[in-house]
């Protein structure tokens, strides 16, 4: 699209309506941008659950960052404590050198551990993206145990860096990057609504687990011993499916059984999003490495890696970031872990999140489009499918992310602001901020609903 004449004047045209700024953004911004092409607002303010465009409109944020904003926009707890630390003159860019405000982050993280990792962990901290979290630990790992390949899961996302994106499942992001990170096997993930081996059920998660144990003992499997196996508790890109707790029970006995390391990925699941402060604990296991970002931050960039002390061989300077000091993600970060982590928050996580998939439950009842609800905590799923289609082997029907598609950019129309995810895109994902009001959780089931009757309607004309 070119740009008008009024655009042209070397900056000194003001925008001023939100398709001024996007004609702007398109002509200076990468092609690679999506949001803008979903969302097609410009941003000037944000409260809680609440953002307000250049016009003016408000919009209830259920995407908040991409579960980033645990608390929501500008929550003045989390907003204060930074401006405390920016009063007192304090360094905001320091590099991996100590500062009262990291001591203060490090043993806040070491104290939510479960009690068996406490006094045995170490932490790296990475450039601000969760993909550099990812690239760590793989390096972490390989030089521990001095082997290469890693094992990893269908429907996984672990970032758009050129190893993390060798472990991420999505095929579309891969296909014009060749050569990535050789030696990555895929192992199938339990999706009870889309099973792998086409059973569903109890019988699907069994063989998921006996898969990955007798692959991994099979002397003549033909993968090497893995310096790693790597997985999200519950996959979130991938379309919101957690693992069962037999799963991750599996993964974790055989892993130690056979010494493999587990990397646990909780960049988007971890920081109360699933009800607990770490998702992986619904499984009751200790995994030997843990990855976080996105909500550690405390609205600000941040990754981090979590490892058993028994991994650190590697030596100084084998991975580093020149970003790796952001002392004011570690003060907010701080300050949400500790609202995060009480008990009471995070019984209420679950219950608001219980209380969300009820209701879509109940839609689901009413029309055709919607083949699956699921998730925990204030991370759901809700997948769409083509009621026309042909169903599987065990009456699923295709995924239809056409479908998701408008009921996203409806959503949107009515000032709603949801992502989507999974095969195909299929799948319409919640992830707002985790005290979000029982209100505005309200508003949202309301204009949702509303949306999905409307494009379901449409199929039955």
């Amino acid at each position: 699209m070119a740009l008008n004449n009024d655009l042209k004047d070397n900056g000194i045209f003001t925008p001023v309506t939100n398709a001024d700024y996007i004609q702007r953004q398109e002509q200076t911004e990468s092609n690679a941008r999506s949001y803008p092409r979903k969302f097609p607002f410009s941003l000037v303010k944000a409260q809680g659950s609440w953002v307000e465009d250049v016009e003016g409109n408000r919009y209830l944020d259920f995407l908040c960052g991409a579960g980033t904003l645990a608390l929501g926009h500008n929550d003045p707890e989390v907003n204060q404590a930074m401006i405390d630390l920016i009063s007192k003159n304090a360094p905001l860019h320091t590099l991996d050198l100590t500062t009262p405000v990291k001591d203060r982050f490090v043993h806040t993280v070491i104290s939510l551990l479960p009690q068996e990792m406490q006094g045995n962990v170490k932490l790296q901290f990475c450039s601000p993206s969760g993909t550099d979290a990812t690239d760590a630990a793989i390096k972490l790992c390989k030089t521990a145990t001095g082997r290469s390949s890693v094992i990893a899961f269908s429907g996984g996302y672990h970032g758009m860096g050129h190893g993390a994106l060798g472990l991420t499942g999505n095929i579309s992001a891969k296909e014009k990057v060749h050569a990535l990170m050789p030696e990555v096997h895929f192992f199938p993930y339990p999706y009870d609504y889309r099973c792998p081996f086409g059973l569903g059920g109890e019988a699907g998660i069994k063989a998921c687990c006996n898969y990955f144990e007798r692959v991994l003992k099979d002397p003549e499997s033909g993968i090497t011993k893995p310096a790693a196996v790597i997985l999200e508790p519950i996959q979130g890109e991938g379309g919101v499916i957690p693992a069962p707790v037999e799963f991750l029970q599996t993964i974790r006995r055989v892993t130690q059984e056979l010494d493999i390391p587990m990397i646990v990925d909780e960049i988007q699941c971890g920081i109360g999003r699933s009800g607990r402060f770490f998702a992986f604990e619904y499984a009751n296991i200790v995994p030997d490495v843990i990855l976080a970002s996105k909500a550690i931050g405390g609205t600000q960039p941040m990754s981090v890696v979590i490892y058993n002390k028994k991994l650190d061989k590697w030596q100084p300077g084998s991975h580093a970031g020149t970003f790796r000091g952001n002392q004011l993600a570690m003060c907010a970060g701080t300050v949400v872990m500790n609202r995060v982590s009480k008990p009471e928050f995070l019984a209420e996580v679950r219950e608001k999140g219980d209380y969300l998939r009820e209701k879509m439950q109940e839609l689901k009842s009413k029309v055709s489009i919607i083949g699956d609800i699921r998730g925990k905590g204030l991370m759901s799923g809700c997948e769409f499918v083509d009621p026309n289609g042909t169903p599987d082997t065990i009456g699923s029907l295709p995924a239809s992310g056409e479908i998701a598609a408008k009921v996203q950019k409806k959503c949107f129309e009515n000032k709603l602001v949801m992502e989507r995810g999974g095969r195909n895109g299929s799948v319409m994902r919640c992830l707002c901020a985790l005290n979000v009001s029982r209100e505005d959780l309200n508003t949202m089931i309301a204009i949702f609903e509303k949306v999905v009757t409307e494009v379901d309607n449409e199929f039955k004309k």
